[in-house]
């Protein structure tokens, strides 16, 4: 989390550029908006910009570019199912047939990703290999933010015995699998939430408002928010984290194998070798965590309960899994998603397209939205200063 602060000018990027571009194809024009798409192309260029300096081109265009998006889509709806039934890819995709003809270059092509990392390596391929004979200079502007590449490559310098450079290559095409569907994800959940229950929508804008007007936020001219000004603001975290709780990203157990010896789980031996797991959708709804109520979206439930039980339901939440394997991405997200709700709630009005039609979600491991249609209005910035 200490380093957010040098990813955040990175971030602030894309926000402000996603603003106006909301304002463009949108809100001046009256235009419905397939908004859980339109969250996933923010989620994708800022993971360009965090990685390569450069964002992927989504929002810029409005455009699924290199059919990316729906390519890695179709990739995941795949990995859920062989990763249920592993033996399906040794016939599918790895069969060793196959893989001698892509071998040979008699099949198979370059994945969209990966030609737009090598692209981007090649741009600053002096810099890059500046990077590897000597680190990071220490003189970097930390103001400006450290890209992820840089990163990637530094740890070639530092850790030689391990680091390659397609293991740098590895690492920065998959923030882009492992970074942007989740958060735009959690995105769609935490604003469909809002546009379904108006109670929530407009406590949460009051407290957007009174934070303006008594200076808790800087009232700049395009509306943003800054990390440190969104963690004042308890309300907006209440919110964000019953999305997390009625809608976390994973809809099947995170797996684990039982060691060898065995393990003994809430009373009952688990034989060595044994796959178990959890699933958020589970956990999220125990009654005796989270109240009686938990199939009900409140996210007052974070503001009124005792030290001890907001304690446990923190413990509770798995939406990033938890212990040692936590998602490596949880605070690229979590700074994603303070600074973008707040900054577009400023800016715009939002509403469903039809607020008795509700979202669709498909399962294909990642719990995604489909048919989250909604329309924006520009909203006055200034009026509570």
């Amino acid at each position: 989390m200490s380093a957010l602060k040098s990813y955040e000018p990175l971030v602030d990027s894309t926000v402000d550029f996603y603003l106006e571009q909301t304002e463009r194809f949108y809100a001046a024009t009256g235009k419905t908006c397939n908004f859980n798409r339109w969250l996933q192309f923010f989620a994708f260029d800022v993971i360009g910009e965090l990685t390569w300096n450069k964002r992927l081109g989504y929002v810029e265009k409005d455009v699924d570019i290199d059919s990316i998006v729906t390519v890695l889509g179709d990739f995941l709806s795949y990995c859920a199912v062989v990763g249920q039934q592993p033996w399906l890819d040794l016939l599918i995709n790895k069969n060793p047939i196959k893989m001698l003809l892509q071998r040979w270059g008699l099949v198979g092509k370059v994945f969209p990703i990966t030609k737009f990392a090598l692209e981007r390596q090649a741009e600053r391929a002096a810099e890059v290999e500046k990077i590897k004979l000597h680190g990071l200079p220490d003189s970097t502007d930390k103001q400006s933010g450290v890209d992820l590449l840089s990163k990637f490559t530094a740890s070639i310098y530092e850790h030689p015995e391990f680091m390659t450079d397609d293991k740098a290559l590895a690492a920065s095409i998959s923030m882009v699998f492992a970074g942007s569907e989740t958060t735009g994800i959690s995105l769609s959940a935490a604003f469909y939430y809002l546009l379904k229950n108006p109670r929530v929508y407009q406590k949460l804008m009051a407290e957007l408002d009174e934070a303006v007007g008594n200076g808790t936020i800087v009232d700049r001219e395009n509306g943003t928010v800054t990390w440190a000004e969104a963690q004042k603001l308890p309300y907006l975290d209440a919110v964000i984290q019953e999305s997390f709780r009625l809608h976390p990203a994973a809809g099947l157990i995170l797996e684990r194998v039982v060691p060898p010896q065995g393990i003994t789980v809430c009373g009952e031996f688990i034989p060595g070798g044994t796959i178990v797991g959890c699933n958020g959708w589970v956990i999220h709804r125990r009654p005796e965590i989270f109240g009686a109520d938990v199939d009900t979206y409140r996210p007052e439930r974070w503001l009124e309960t005792s030290p001890e039980q907001l304690r446990d339901m923190k413990a509770s939440m798995f939406q990033f899994g938890g212990g040692s394997r936590t998602c490596l991405g949880k605070n690229i997200s979590l700074l994603e998603m303070y600074k973008l709700i707040p900054s577009f709630l400023r800016r715009f009005e939002v509403e469903l397209e039809d607020p008795s039609k509700p979202w669709k979600c498909e399962n294909h491991w990642f719990v995604r939205q489909v048919e989250f249609n909604a329309k924006f209005k520009p909203r006055q910035l200034h009026a509570t200063v």
